[in-house]
């Protein structure tokens, strides 16, 4: 299947490593044009030279915290200076502190919405212009199995990546008349980075050892295993594509059959 994704120009967010490096890899493997960011500066470089080298493709990174308008704003320009537009938009940012809903102060919540929604609303006003400038684009956000059902010990992420999918939704109404798409992608428990230390802190809390932990969390996954980060990066590659031309406002689960519910 031809995914049309080729020279389409994409900007992708946390893809220094875990899922954003995934749907990086998998977009620039489809042809695409590519300019990642993350905060750290070190780690986004080596992520632009492995993708640069497994694709060929063109590849910027750049050295962004997310949680800031100036951050977003000198990522959105670079891709504009080094392809001249914003087809695609991968918005992704790494996940807040763990805890309760009342483990945390006015500032852990106050950051965490900076992260989480505010991230996305700025990404989001900047590419728009370009898409309609273009006649059509494509927006996919990352969020959570928590906006299924909330996960223990993670409110942030469960109050904000629920605010996130109702944005993400009216979106997809308010740009439809524009051509631009909006959906969002759900990670279960993918193999990253991020559920190696969630599975450590929660084995912490249980007391039980790390090994213990996870096949406890394995045994509520269907296929009975974590998911591979290639594998959602695919997943976050079709959506973005021309192949996926008449979804929009949808939230497509990659979860190994983890989320029960029927909706």
């Amino acid at each position: 299947m031809d995914l049309g994704l080729k020279n389409k120009i994409a900007m992708v967010g946390g893809a220094s490593k875990g899922l954003g490096f995934a749907v990086a890899h998998a977009l620039a493997a489809e042809g695409a044009h590519v300019c990642i960011a993350a905060r750290d500066p070190d780690g986004i470089g080596r992520a632009a030279q492995r993708i640069a080298g497994d694709t060929g493709a063109n590849v910027v990174g750049i050295a962004a915290d997310l949680s800031t308008s100036d951050a977003i704003n000198r990522w959105h320009a670079e891709a504009l200076k080094q392809f001249g537009g914003v087809d695609l938009l991968f918005a992704n940012t790494g996940g807040p502190p763990t805890g309760t809903a009342l483990s945390f102060d006015d500032h852990a919540w106050h950051a965490a919405f900076e992260l989480l929604l505010m991230s996305v609303v700025r990404a989001v006003r900047l590419v728009v212009p370009s898409m309609r400038a273009r006649g059509t684009g494509a927006i996919l956000i990352s969020t959570s199995s928590s906006v299924k059902e909330p996960i223990s010990n993670l409110a942030l992420s469960n109050v904000l990546r629920s605010g996130v999918t109702s944005l993400a939704k009216t979106l997809s109404l308010e740009l439809a008349p524009d051509r631009i798409r909006v959906n969002t992608l759900i990670p279960g428990r993918i193999a990253t980075d991020r559920l190696q230390q969630l599975d450590e802190i929660n084995a912490r809390q249980a007391g039980i050892a790390l090994e213990d932990q996870q096949r406890r969390s394995l045994a509520t996954v269907p296929l009975g295993r974590y998911g591979q980060p290639d594998e959602f990066g695919r997943v976050g590659a079709f959506l973005l594509s021309d192949a996926a031309s008449y979804i929009n406002g949808a939230s497509v689960q990659i979860d190994g059959g983890l989320i029960r519910g029927l909706l």
